[in-house]
C-alpha cells in the first residue's frame, strides 16, 4: 500500500513538474550552442590577425568600421546559429518524449529570458556606437547571466549555475579590458559545452 501511494505521489509530482516547469530543454542545445560560440569566436580571433591584430599582445588596438561591421554580423550569426540548434534539440525532445512546446509556462520562460538580453543588446550597441568595444564582451556575459538566472524558475533549476558562472566570469572580464574575446569565448563556448553534456547525462 505504501507503495502504491509513493508512485501515486511520485506521479504527482511529475504532473506538477511538467505543467510548472518547461522541461523540454535539451543538453544537445546547450553543446551546440557552444561549439558555435567556439567557433565564432575563433573566427573571430583569426579576423583579428587578418587586420594586423595581435589580440593577445596589442594593447592598443584600432577598430576600423568595416571590422566593426564584420564582427558585429558575426555576432548575429552565432546568436542565430545557438537559437536554430536550440530549437531543433528542444522540438526533437518534445516529440521524442511526447512533451508539448508553446504553452503558459513557455511564454513566461521567455520573457523572463528576453528582458535582460533585449535590455542587455540596446546597452551593447550603445557602448558600440560611443566607441567603447572593451565593454561589450563583459556586458553581453553579463546581460546573459542575469537572463538566465531570471527564467530558471520556469525550467530545470540546474541552469541557474550557468547563469551564476556567466555572470561571475563576466564581472572578472571587466576588469580585464581588451581580453574580453578570450572571456566570451570561455563563457559561451567552453561553459556551454559543459553545461550542455552535464545536463544531456542527468536528463537523458
Amino acid at each position: 500500500m505504501n507503495q502504491k501511494h509513493q508512485e501515486d505521489l511520485a506521479h504527482i509530482r511529475s504532473m506538477m513538474e511538467r505543467s510548472s516547469r518547461f522541461i523540454s530543454l535539451s543538453g544537445l542545445s546547450g553543446v551546440f550552442a557552444g561549439l558555435s560560440a567556439l567557433l565564432g569566436g575563433l573566427y573571430v580571433y583569426q579576423l583579428f590577425k587578418a587586420n594586423g591584430m595581435d589580440y593577445l599582445n596589442d594593447e592598443h588596438r584600432l577598430y576600423s568600421i568595416s571590422l566593426v561591421s564584420e564582427l558585429f554580423w558575426t555576432a548575429i550569426i552565432i546568436l542565430i546559429c545557438a537559437f536554430a540548434f536550440g530549437a531543433f534539440f528542444t522540438i526533437r525532445k518534445s516529440r521524442k518524449y511526447n512533451l508539448p512546446i508553446w504553452t503558459s509556462v513557455t511564454k513566461k520562460m521567455l520573457f523572463n529570458l528576453a528582458v535582460p538580453l533585449t535590455t542587455g543588446g540596446i546597452f551593447c550597441l550603445a557602448l558600440i556606437y560611443h566607441g567603447y568595444f572593451g565593454l561589450v564582451a563583459p556586458c553581453t556575459l553579463i546581460f546573459y547571466g542575469l537572463a538566465v538566472i531570471n527564467a530558471e524558475k520556469y525550467t530545470f533549476s540546474d541552469i541557474k549555475y550557468l547563469g551564476f558562472c556567466e555572470l561571475i566570469l563576466g564581472c572578472i572580464s571587466i576588469f580585464y579590458i581588451g581580453y574580453g574575446l578570450i572571456f566570451w569565448i570561455i563563457g559561451f563556448g567552453i561553459l556551454h559545452i559543459l553545461y550542455g553534456l552535464i545536463m544531456f547525462k542527468k536528463y537523458k
